[in-house]
């Protein structure tokens, strides 16, 4: 690699707004942000999926019919 070309990869600490800190590596060493893993509702198993159309239910209706 060139000498002085390439930024500086060293620890670095991202802190989530919930409080958690997670240690790893790169060229920033602190970042701050909303959302990790542990709060964000996709991983932690609380995310709601809201059909406000009924699609899911005339797909189902549809394909029965084919199924049988």
């Amino acid at each position: 690699m060139k000498q002085g070309v390439h930024p500086e990869y060293s620890d670095a600490k991202i802190i989530c707004a919930c409080g958690h800190v997670l240690e790893t590596r790169s060229t920033v060493r602190e970042m701050h942000v909303n959302t990790c893993s542990d709060c964000h509702p996709f991983f932690t198993g609380k995310a709601k999926y809201i059909d406000t159309e009924g699609r899911v239910e005339r797909f189902q209706k549809r394909y029965a019919k084919a199924a049988k």
